[in-house]
């Protein structure tokens, strides 16, 4: 059965300080740890003064199963994109346990997968091989992006002389044609002008239609309200309300976060 379930699950990271970062200081600090270890006490735990713990998801259990669309809010820093990566396999850790059943497609990044030395079509052809698709599915997927992009004579130029914006296309195109059961969302996809969007939201509604699970970060709350039946509010790596799409993104305006 189509599921993500996490239980007690966390995810920590050291960021280091300057001090840190030469090879010299890391060398002899390395050795005289060592020897304090050797005189300690039972494993005892030595802090140290040039790393800092970061602790970016907090112990978190949810069960997201089959028929859910799924919102993550909070403002930034509270751990929304870092859980969307974790479901992705992107990030990994050992506290605690998540378990993910279904195929996952994530759009994460526009630009996620390209070779900038490539051109548009190149790309697009190599994205067909990683799919697996045939020659005649292949050629499909190229017409059916070319004509989304909008690209014109820049299709057939190296994606690294592309303006930010027709990257975003080519991406959104590429990575918007799979139909996975489980579909991980970044807000990254709100980029563009106007008439991107408005295809960008009929092209995701579509694509939505076909998913089994929904994952999605967003700042755009009527968005949410129309796309997700469960909103999660998140804040310092943890769960601070789960439910309804429209109780939670009430109670999340009415404390002034909207």
């Amino acid at each position: 059965m189509v599921s993500i379930t996490l239980r007690d699950y966390s995810l920590i990271y050291p960021m280091f300080h300057g001090s840190a970062r030469s090879f010299k200081k890391s060398l002899f600090k390395g050795v005289r740890q060592k020897l304090r270890d050797r005189q300690a006490v039972g494993g005892s735990i030595i802090s140290q003064s040039d790393t800092t713990v970061v602790v970016a998801l907090d112990t978190l259990s949810l069960d997201i199963v089959s028929g859910e669309r799924v919102g993550l809010i909070g403002h930034n820093g509270a751990g929304k994109s870092t859980l969307l990566r974790a479901m992705a396999g992107i990030y990994e850790s050992s506290l605690g346990t998540m378990q993910v059943e279904g195929e996952v497609h994530a759009l994460l990044s526009p630009q996620a997968g390209m070779n900038t030395d490539l051109t548009g079509r190149e790309n697009i052809r190599l994205y067909a091989r990683v799919l697996g698709l045939s020659d005649k599915a292949t050629k499909r997927l190229e017409e059916e992006v070319e004509s989304f992009a909008e690209l014109g004579a820049f299709m057939d130029l190296p994606v690294r002389h592309y303006s930010s914006g027709m990257a975003i296309r080519l991406g959104f195109g590429l990575t918007t044609s799979p139909r996975p059961e489980i579909l991980l969302m970044d807000e990254w996809f709100m980029a563009g002008d106007s008439h991107f969007q408005e295809k960008a939201r009929d092209r995701l509604t579509r694509l939505i239609e076909c998913v089994r699970i929904l994952v999605v970060t967003s700042h755009s709350l009527p968005i949410l309200r129309e796309w997700c039946t469960r909103i999660i509010w998140m804040e310092a790596g943890r769960v601070r309300m789960d439910g309804p799409a429209n109780l939670v993104i009430d109670a999340y305006e009415a404390a002034g976060q909207g």
